[in-house]
C-alpha cells in the first residue's frame, strides 16, 4: 500500500520543529510555494493535451508524455527562476522535513492560487486569462490534495534536484488478487451458425456539447477552445465557424447532436446503446458544477427523446467533473467528493439502470447489470486509472476497490457461464501503469468470459490488442476505441454501430463487425445544404478481415506494416475521413501501428516484434492520444 494519506508530519520528530519558529516560518513560505508549484504542474499535467499541445497540422500521434518527462522539460526553467541551482540536497531535505507544519499553518488557498497564476503565466501553460480562470477553478481541490499527499523530503528533493538526492515515484506498483480458481483452457469463440440472431449496439462517445458555440466565430482564436462566444471574429481572409461544426479546436452545437440522434434511422434498429461519456465541452478552465449538470441533464434528455424505449447504458467520462479529471476516491467526503455528480447521474439515468447498478454508481461511478440472459455488462469508471486524475496522488492503489470488484464480477460470470461486455471511457492502454497492467492480468485470466471491450476518449478510430502474458504473442482480446461525436480537433462528427452475436442460448456475444458513420462537415456547411449522416465504412469489408476476433486485428497491424496503401486507408478512417494535410511518414506509421498493440500502458516490449530491425527505439514509438 503506498504511503499516500499519511498525516502530514507523521514519522518526523515534532520536537525539532517546535524549537525553531524561524524554520517553521520558512517552511510555511516554502509550503505555499510548493503547493503553488504543485497547482501549476497539475494544470500542465491535467490540461496540456486539450489546452496547450494542440498542433492541428501534426500528422502523427503525440510521443509519450509521462509525468516525469513533462516535468523534466519544465524543471530547468523553474530552477533558474527560483535560484534552485544553489538549493543543495541537505538544505532541501531540512526544509521539506518541516514543510508539513507550514502547510498546516499557512494553507491559504488565495495565496497559493496567486503564486500558481504567476507560475502558469511564466511557464506559458496557457494564455493569461485561462491561467487566471483555471487556477481559481483548480486551487481548492489541489490544495486539499497536496496537503493530504505531501511528498516525503526524499521524494520532493528527488523531484526538484534529481535522482542523486532522492527517489520520486508518486504512483507506486501494486497488485490485485485473483481467485485461486484455476483458469480454464482458452476457448476461442466459434462463428455463429448461419441465420443466428445478430444484435446491433449503438455506440456514442465524446459528444462534447458546447453551449456557447457560435456560427461565424473565430475557429482559430487564442483560447484553447474556439468557435464560441468570446472567440471573436476571424480575419476577413478566413471564414468563421460553420453552422454544423468546424474542423478546428471546436466542439459541437446542440443542433448537430440533435441531427445525429434524429438521423439514426438508416443505421438502426438498435438493441441497446453504449454511451461512454465526455458530455461537456473542452472549456475546462471556466466550468462550474451547474454547467456540468446542465450538460448531463440536457444531453440525457436528448438521448432519451430520440432513442425512446431502447435501453442506454452510460459510462463516466473524464470531462463530466469539474475541475476536469478530478475524481476523488470514495473515502474523500464532504464538498470535495464526487457525490454531487454521481447522485445527479443516478437520477438522470434511473430509467435505464436497475437498483443494484444505481447503488454502486452513487458510490464510485461504476456498475454492473444483466441486459439479457447470458450477458453481463460492466461499466467502469476509468477516471480511477487516469494519469491526469490528481486525486490519485493521495492513493493510487486500486481506487474505490474497482478492479477487485471487477474480478468478483468476472468470476461470478464465469461460474454462471455468462459472457461479459466492458464499457468505459479512457482505454486501458492510456492508464497509469500499475492499473493498466493489473487490468491486463484480469483480461488474460478471464479471456473465455470477456466477449467485448468498448472505449472512447481518444476521439479517433483505433483499437488495442491484448496478448497472453507469458509470451506476449497470442492475441486473446481486443478493445475497440470508437471515434468521437465531436469535431475536436479537426475531425468530422461520427458514431459507431457494433454487430454482435445475438440474443439466443449459447451466444458468444462477441463483436462480429462494426460500422462507422460520419457527417461530412464540408458538405453539411455548404449554403443551402442539409446534414446527411452517412456510413464511412464497414470494418471487415474495408480491411479484408475474416472475422472481428483478436487475431484478425493483430494480423491487420502486421499487414499494414508492409502495405502502405492499406495503412493509408486506415489513416483516413482513423481521422473519420478528414486526415491532416501533413503525410504520415515511416515514424508516424510505426507509432500509429504500435498504438494498436498498446493495451498495456508503458510497455514498449509489445512493439519490439513490430519493428525488430528498425533503427527507431521502440520506447520512442509509444504514442499517447491526440485528443482528450
Amino acid at each position: 500500500m503506498p504511503r499516500r494519506g499519511v498525516s502530514p508530519g507523521q514519522g518526523y520528530p515534532s520536537s525539532d520543529r517546535e524549537q525553531d519558529s524561524d524554520r517553521s516560518s520558512e517552511a510555511s513560505s516554502l509550503g505555499r510555494l510548493w503547493m503553488a508549484l504543485g497547482l501549476a504542474l497539475a494544470l500542465a499535467l491535467a490540461l496540456p493535451d486539450c489546452l496547450v499541445l494542440w498542433v492541428p497540422a501534426e500528422a502523427h500521434p503525440l510521443p509519450a508524455q509521462s509525468h516525469p518527462a513533462r516535468l523534466n522539460r519544465m524543471l530547468p526553467q523553474l530552477r533558474d527562476t527560483f535560484g534552485w541551482w544553489n538549493f543543495t540536497c541537505p538544505v532541501c531535505k531540512v526544509l521539506f522535513t518541516v514543510i508539513d507544519i507550514g502547510l498546516k499553518q499557512e494553507s491559504s488557498v488565495a495565496q497559493v492560487g496567486s503564486m500558481a497564476i504567476k507560475l502558469c503565466n511564466l511557464l506559458k501553460i496557457a494564455p493569461p486569462a485561462v491561467c487566471q480562470s483555471a487556477v481559481q477553478l483548480f486551487q481548492g481541490d489541489m490544495v486539499e490534495v497536496w496537503t493530504r499527499s505531501v511528498l516525503s523530503p526524499s521524494e520532493a528533493c528527488g523531484l526538484l534536484l534529481g535522482s542523486t538526492c532522492g527517489h520520486w515515484d508518486v504512483f507506486s506498483s501494486w497488485n490485485i488478487s485473483l481467485p485461486a480458481v484455476p483458469k480454464p483452457p482458452p476457448r476461442p469463440p466459434s462463428p455463429p451458425a448461419p441465420g443466428a440472431p445478430v444484435s446491433r449496439i449503438l455506440f456514442l462517445t465524446d459528444l462534447h456539447w458546447d453551449h456557447d458555440y457560435l456560427e461565424g466565430a473565430d475557429p482559430d482564436c487564442v483560447d484553447p477552445l474556439c468557435c464560441r462566444q468570446g472567440s471573436g471574429l476571424p480575419p476577413t481572409s478566413r471564414p468563421g465557424a460553420g453552422y454544423w461544426g468546424e474542423y478546428s479546436k471546436c466542439d459541437l452545437p446542440l443542433r448537430t447532436l440533435e441531427s445525429l440522434l434524429s438521423g439514426l434511422g438508416p443505421a438502426g434498429p438498435f438493441d441497446m446503446v453504449y454511451w461512454t461519456g465526455d458530455i461537456p465541452a473542452h472549456n475546462v478552465w471556466q466550468q462550474s458544477r451547474q454547467d456540468q449538470l446542465r450538460a448531463l441533464t440536457t444531453i440525457t434528455a436528448l438521448v432519451r427523446k430520440f432513442l425512446g424505449p431502447v435501453p442506454v447504458y452510460p459510462a463516466v467520462g473524464n470531462h463530466e467533473s469539474t475541475p476536469v479529471n478530478g475524481f476523488p476516491p470514495p473515502f474523500i467526503e464532504g464538498n470535495h467528493s464526487s457525490s454531487w455528480l454521481y447522485e445527479a447521474m443516478a437520477k438522470a439515468w434511473e430509467p435505464w439502470l436497475p437498483a443494484e447498478a444505481l447503488q454502486t454508481l452513487r458510490i464510485g461511478g461504476f456498475y454492473a447489470l444483466s441486459p439479457r440472459p447470458g450477458l453481463r455488462l460492466i461499466s467502469l469508471n476509468m477516471n480511477f486509472c487516469s494519469r491526469e486524475n490528481f486525486w490519485l496522488l493521495i492513493n493510487s492503489t486500486d481506487p474505490a476497490g474497482q478492479l477487485q470488484w471487477l474480478v468478483r464480477e468476472l468470476q461470478a460470470a464465469e461460474d454462471r457461464g455468462d459472457k461479459v461486455h466492458i464499457i468505459g471511457h479512457i482505454p486501458p492502454g492510456h492508464c497509469l501503469k500499475s492499473w493498466s497492467w493489473n487490468y491486463y492480468r484480469i483480461v488474460a485470466r478471464y479471456e473465455n468470459t470477456l466477449a467485448g471491450q468498448f472505449f472512447g476518449h481518444t476521439h479517433v478510430d483505433e483499437f488495442e490488442v491484448f496478448y497472453d502474458e507469458e509470451t506476449l504473442s497470442r492475441p486473446l482480446a481486443v478493445a475497440f476505441l470508437a471515434p468521437s461525436a465531436t469535431t475536436y480537433i479537426g475531425l468530422n462528427p461520427g458514431y459507431r454501430v457494433y454487430q454482435t452475436d445475438g440474443d439466443y442460448p449459447g451466444s458468444s456475444h462477441v463483436v462480429l463487425d462494426h460500422e462507422t458513420f460520419i457527417l461530412n462537415l464540408t458538405q453539411a456547411n455548404t449554403p443551402g445544404a442539409t446534414p446527411h449522416w452517412q456510413r464511412l465504412y464497414r470494418a471487415r469489408e474495408t480491411y479484408g478481415l475474416p472475422n472481428a476476433l483478436p487475431a484478425a486485428w493483430h494480423d491487420l497491424v502486421y499487414r499494414m506494416r508492409g502495405d502502405t496503401r492499406l495503412f493509408q486507408t486506415f489513416w483516413f478512417l482513423y481521422h473519420k475521413g478528414h486526415p491532416p494535410s501533413e503525410p504520415c511518414g515511416p515514424p508516424c506509421r510505426l507509432a500509429t501501428l504500435c498504438a494498436q498493440l498498446s493495451a498495456r500502458a508503458d510497455s514498449p516490449a509489445l512493439c519490439r516484434h513490430l519493428v525488430p530491425e528498425s533503427p527507431l527505439d521502440s520506447h520512442n514509438l509509444w504514442p499517447r492520444p491526440l485528443f482528450c
